[in-house]
C-alpha cells in the first residue's frame, strides 16, 4: 500500500488541487518506473517517457486548477523520489 501522506507537499508549502493531483499521479506510478527517470533528459524525452503530455506541453490532468509544466513537474518528481526513497 503507497503512503499517501506523500500527496502533500512538504511542510511550508500550501498546497492548491493541481500540486495535490501531480504528486497523487506520482505515487501511482510503480518504484521501478520511476527508477527510469533521469534527471538529464530533454523537456522533449521527459515528455516522451511519461507519455501524458498534450502537444501544447502541458501535463494531461483532470480536475486541475492550471497546467503542469515540464519544469514544474520534473521539481515534484524529483522531490518524490527523494521522499519515497528512490533516490
Amino acid at each position: 500500500m503507497k503512503d499517501t501522506r506523500l500527496e502533500r507537499p512538504p511542510e511550508g508549502i500550501s498546497p492548491d488541487e493541481t500540486d495535490i493531483s501531480l504528486r497523487a499521479y506520482f505515487l501511482r506510478m510503480s518504484d521501478e518506473r520511476l527508477q527510469e527517470y533521469q534527471p538529464d533528459w530533454t523537456d522533449r524525452q521527459l515528455m516522451e517517457w511519461d507519455g501524458n503530455f498534450r502537444s501544447d506541453g502541458a501535463l494531461m490532468m483532470v480536475c486541475c486548477e492550471r497546467d503542469i509544466e515540464a519544469d514544474e513537474y520534473r521539481a515534484v518528481l524529483e522531490e518524490h523520489l527523494v521522499r519515497r526513497d528512490l533516490r
